[in-house]
């Protein structure tokens, strides 16, 4: 007769693994920070884009480090945050809290100030302190590169085998693992990984670099260019192009030459040569030049949106209508030819009609929920971590630069919301662990 194994020693096996997790991470958390960007990439299978509160692995990564960071700082195994930053992240608390009192609906706001707290505030100063030394740098910085190196390649298969989402009528548009109501997530995800790459590869130029990192990451950052064009997002090009100027710029003037001429020559061979994305890309990158002249439908519709801020706004100029109050204000406010919806389409979901729930900006956002008192603590954040990472010109701090860089790029026609939105939090973290390392005279290799 043959007996059961005993299951005590698996089970202590699984206990004495679980427990040498915990402690890596207590020691180094941001392996926590790390695994926030690389959990955007798990699928949430999302159908209700009204739903109040949306949870993804992702934001629960970045609530364990906001605890363990707490729990460190209690046991003051991590320095404090210095007065400087607790100002800058405290009037963005403040601001969200004076508009949440004043709300036109104080319950709905609640969780608007919860959302608005842990993405500006709690997740940042998280990263922040989780930033010790070039490692956690490197960490962090890498899995932005493989988060992305994940959902490109996923997007180009899409592209090339045409299962992606519907554009111009055609399953082409890369999404990665997304799905088509949260069609800008894999292009967000891959712009950052690309700008990471790329200054991670130009950290390693000169004596003491590793010639084979500078090689790998050129490689990555050359082979995401393929799933950002395939994505067929305006926004993420311009804020990616931007973005990618400043970081170059400020590395080596000369370089930016040298690379444009060369991104210009693979474009060139790509799409005209090859016809990859061809007629696609280039549709898209003409209709740019049409937005003010003669804007299509969603660009039309972002006007609008826009305009309907600006109204609410001016019904409630100090303090706004209160977090998560736009939806409810936008059809008292919004001009007649405003569309209900964006119609989306993959395979996987099929056709749905997703309803324009913000205006599309999250400065006319912050203005019309938030007025004059939170823009004015947005813009004095957004200033200050930006003016810190133009003083930290070195390998993380051009990281830094270009990631926040093209942030606030990009909320000139976007605003929080969606899977990465955590992704926003971790990148306001690395400017404001730049901001910090460049206030202090440290330097940052």
């Amino acid at each position: 007769m043959t007996l059961p194994a005993d299951p005590a020693p698996e089970a202590s096996g699984r206990v004495t693994a679980l427990r040498n997790t915990l402690a890596a991470a207590a020691d180094r958390p941001s392996l926590l920070a790390a695994a926030t960007v690389l959990l955007v990439c798990v699928p949430t299978g999302e159908k209700d884009v009204t739903a109040a509160v949306h949870i993804t692995a992702a934001d629960l990564a970045s609530l364990a480090l906001v605890a363990l960071t707490a729990v460190n700082l209690l046991r003051g195994r991590l320095p404090a945050l210095d007065r400087t930053t607790c100002v800058l992240f405290g009037g963005i608390v403040a601001a969200a809290a004076v508009a949440t009192v004043g709300s036109i609906d104080p319950a709905t706001s609640v969780t608007g100030f919860v959302r608005l707290t842990q993405v500006f505030v709690l997740v940042p100063a998280s990263v922040l302190c989780s930033l010790r030394d070039r490692t956690d740098q490197r960490l962090v910085l890498g899995s932005f590169v493989l988060a992305a190196l994940i959902e490109g390649a996923v997007g180009a298969h899409q592209y090339l085998t045409r299962t992606g989402a519907s554009y111009t009528g055609q399953p082409i548009r890369a999404i990665g693992t997304f799905g088509a109501l949260d069609v800008m997530a894999m292009s967000t995800v891959v712009s950052y990984g690309l700008l990471a790459a790329l200054a991670l590869a130009l950290g390693e130029r000169g004596p003491g670099g590793d010639p084979r990192l500078r090689r790998a990451m050129f490689g990555a950052a050359a082979f995401l260019a393929f799933p950002l064009a395939v994505s067929f997002s305006r926004g993420s090009w311009i804020a990616t192009g931007v973005a990618a100027t400043v970081l170059l710029l400020r590395a080596d003037a000369r370089l930016f030459v040298r690379g444009t001429v060369l991104g210009l020559a693979a474009a060139v061979v790509l799409v005209g040569g090859l016809g990859l994305g061809a007629s696609g890309v280039t549709a898209r990158i003409s209709s740019i030049g049409s937005v003010s002249a003669a804007p299509d439908q969603s660009v039309s519709d972002r006007y609008d949106l826009w305009a309907t801020a600006g109204r609410i706004w001016q019904d409630h100029p100090v303090h706004g209508a209160g977090p998560k109050a736009f939806p409810q204000l936008r059809d008292s406010h919004a001009p007649l030819r405003l569309s209900s919806g964006s119609d989306t389409t993959d395979p996987t979901m099929g056709f749905q009609r997703e309803p324009l729930l913000s205006p599309h900006n999250m400065y006319f956002l912050v203005l019309s929920e938030q007025g004059l008192i939170g823009v004015t603590a947005y813009a004095t954040l957004f200033l200050a971590l930006l003016l810190g990472c133009l003083r930290n010109r070195r390998g993380f701090g051009l990281a830094a630069l270009a990631l926040l860089t093209w942030v606030l790029v990009d909320f000139l026609y976007a605003d929080i919301g969606g899977t990465t939105t955590v992704l926003t939090s971790v990148v306001f973290g690395l400017a404001a662990r730049a901001s910090t390392s460049a206030a202090a005279g440290e330097v940052t290799p």
